[in-house]
């Protein structure tokens, strides 16, 4: 559909409107400025006509069927042309249409959009159509009519881009600062919110040339499907490591995942599918599950000595021993490093205050008791 129509063919002396072939459009001209006295102009319940002369706004009539003469029309007076004794006006004659007009297709990359909730960069695209309405006629011939636009497509393509501009800037605003999730905003949930949200956006863009966007139709935001499924999986692999139980969970999981590849790579035999062997594949697959588990239990074994260590160890990492004898805490072996005795000897207790005793010691050091037996 047109929106712009410079129709170079004649029209009837005395009748002038928008012809048939021209009613879908947003902007029509009328071909001739020569305008003959008593002429009958017919406009649409839903246009209305400018009269311009030399690209000056002379006056607007409104909808139904009129005889241009200046007694009905006063303005028409500044159009005559004397030199036809006041029988011909000179005007240019703009139709303008006041309804909506949809239809107008739009489609375009947004760009790489960083997914908040997986942090992978994706083009995303969109696509759909919308529908404008004219809210100052004045406005649009100012700034479209007396430009030189060849054709529909450069009428178009600037709401188009002004449209484009909007929906990039306000849907990277919500992935960024709301932190939406990409495949929320494509999923089409948030359809009729990003919709009125690009609608006020893009006001400020048109209202100073009389447009304004009405609405969107069939407005879609994109991904690749490859996209979609990658997202799709680190979405089901975080969810995983959270139910895990943070970080160590996410390093069992990974090992998990490993193994698993791993066992199925041997299964493969290198890409091959085991030759067919389902017995390979089986050993495959639990040669992968038992590297798993056996990388699961030395990550306990590990754990379990690494708290063990921590209760008793010093600093240096090994723990002392106390010397029967000498009560001298010792690193550990056959001998005390301070007297010499046998670290292996079985210990003696005093009966009265319970302190260990040196080996062969008739009485007690500590309470001077007579060692029993």
């Amino acid at each position: 559909m047109g929106i712009f129509d410079f129709v170079k063919k004649g029209s009837q002396e005395l009748f002038i409107a928008r012809p048939d072939e021209a009613k879908g459009l947003l902007v029509y001209k009328h071909p001739d400025p020569t305008i003959p006295s008593r002429a009958q102009l017919t406009v649409g319940q839903d246009e209305i006509a400018l009269f311009y002369k030399d690209g000056v706004f002379v006056g607007q009539v409104a909808p139904g069927r009129h005889t241009l003469e200046t007694q009905n029309i006063p303005f028409l007076d500044q159009l005559v042309d004397k030199f036809t004794g006041g029988n011909v006006f000179k005007a240019e004659i703009w139709f303008i249409t006041t309804r909506e007009v949809g239809g107008m297709l739009f489609g375009g990359r947004i760009g790489d959009l960083e997914d908040p909730k997986s942090g992978m960069a994706v083009m995303t695209m969109v696509h759909g159509d919308f529908s404008i309405k004219v809210e100052d006629p004045q406005k649009v011939i100012s700034f479209f009519g007396q430009r030189s636009w060849s054709t529909d497509e450069e009428f178009v393509g600037w709401f188009r881009n002004q449209l484009l501009k909007t929906i990039r800037e306000r849907i990277a605003e919500l992935m960024v600062k709301q932190g939406t999730p990409l495949l929320t905003v494509t999923s089409g949930a948030l359809t009729e919110e990003i919709e009125q949200v690009v609608i006020e956006a893009v006001k400020p863009h048109l209202v100073d040339y009389g447009m304004r966007v009405v609405r969107l139709g069939n407005f879609i935001v994109s991904i690749k499907d490859e996209d979609e499924t990658q997202l799709k999986t680190l979405y089901k692999d975080a969810a995983t490591i959270r139910m895990a139980g943070g970080m160590q969970g996410y390093q069992q999981f990974a090992a998990g995942k490993a193994m698993m590849g791993a066992g199925d790579g041997m299964a493969k035999g290198g890409g091959d599918g085991g030759g067919g062997n389902p017995m390979l594949g089986g050993a495959g697959l639990g040669v992968g599950l038992g590297m798993a588990q056996m990388f699961q239990a030395q990550g306990q074994a590990a754990q379990q000595a690494q708290s063990g260590s921590s209760a008793g160890a010093p600093a240096g990492g090994m723990a002392l021993v106390a010397c029967g004898k000498c009560g001298a805490k010792v690193a550990p072996g056959k001998f005390c490093a301070e007297c010499g005795a046998n670290l292996a000897e079985k210990k003696s207790f005093c009966a009265e205050c319970g302190k260990p005793m040196a080996a062969g010691a008739k009485f007690c050091a500590e309470c001077g008791a007579k060692t029993v037996g």
